[in-house]
């Protein structure tokens, strides 16, 4: 499988009109008059409604990528578990949450979390790579193109449509040296025996980094900007353990009480965290490829 990802400064400096901007993509979308914008970045907006409610406004110019976002809330938030923004609405081009109201992390939410999080897993998927209903095959992480095609054996799916297709792009952006392949398509060869007992196909957030984790003011964890798809639950936790989370052990004692992981998942944190790094390196660059080839030389030697 191919995939297309934008040329460097594709969207950059892009700019909305005033009759094209969040104030007026929130009043189309919610049909309510606006009060004031509060730009947040060039992409997200917090927008005031009438009545005084903020939502927040958020721009993606890629086909299909608000639509994928707002399916994915709204699969996730279903599952009744973790607390994750209401959908107002989306276009093509803007999508309106409402705006979540933060906090200090703290250890408790922690454990909380990491109990919800285990709920939203079980809470299942069709199948791995399955979309969230309503939600598109070419969907995206982050700003890099994910396509959702379903596939019934973790081990060959994980190969063929999470590491292989950013492998070959990193190669093909010169981050990866075509000679460094071969350890990563070893992991891929020999996934069968590295992945662990099987599991059904679990609802994942996707993306689960702590930028995408919200600690509220109202004591409770929230989940913002999912790829959300059917996969491992492991790949959501080993995610969280690449870039950090505050009150780490505590989420994963919370998870560990509520749905134990099976033995020796820890050894296989760095076979599920090759997929988010080799998606890094396509987007960011060198240092991110060799920290995807260090997790495929420790998984292979485990």
């Amino acid at each position: 499988m191919q995939l297309s990802f934008p040329s460097d400064g594709d969207n950059d400096g892009a700019s909305d009109s005033d009759s094209d901007g969040p104030g007026a993509a929130a009043a189309r979308i919610t049909g309510r008059a606006v009060h004031g914008e509060r730009r947040l970045s060039g992409s997200l907006a917090e927008v005031g409604l009438d009545g005084g409610q903020l939502v927040m406004v958020k721009r993606g110019d890629d086909p299909g990528a608000m639509q994928a976002e707002a399916a994915g809330l709204r699969w996730l938030a279903d599952a009744g578990t973790v607390r994750v923004p209401n959908v107002h609405g989306h276009d093509r081009r803007w999508l309106v949450t409402d705006v979540v109201e933060q906090g200090p992390p703290t250890a408790r939410t922690a454990m909380r979390f990491g109990r919800e999080l285990a709920a939203l897993h079980a809470a299942g998927a069709p199948a791995f790579g399955a979309p969230p209903p309503g939600g598109p095959v070419d969907a995206y992480i982050g700003l890099a193109p994910m396509r959702n095609v379903p596939g019934t054996d973790w081990p060959r799916w994980y190969a063929e449509h999470r590491v292989l297709p950013y492998l070959r792009a990193a190669v093909d952006r010169g981050t990866i040296r075509p000679a460094e392949t071969a350890v990563i398509e070893r992991i891929c060869a020999r996934l069968s025996e590295l992945a662990g007992p099987a599991e059904p196909p679990a609802r994942l957030h996707g993306d689960l980094w702590n930028g995408n984790v919200l600690w509220g003011a109202d004591g409770d964890a929230w989940l913002i900007d999912p790829a959300a798809h059917g996969g491992h639950r492991e790949t959501d936790l080993a995610m969280l353990q690449l870039f950090g989370c505050p009150h780490l052990a505590h989420v994963l004692d919370g998870y560990q009480q509520a749905a134990p992981l099976a033995d020796g998942w820890a050894d296989r944190v760095a076979l599920h965290q090759l997929f988010p790094l080799l998606v890094h390196a396509v987007l960011f660059g060198r240092s991110y490829a060799e920290q995807a080839l260090a997790v495929a030389r420790a998984a292979l030697a485990e």
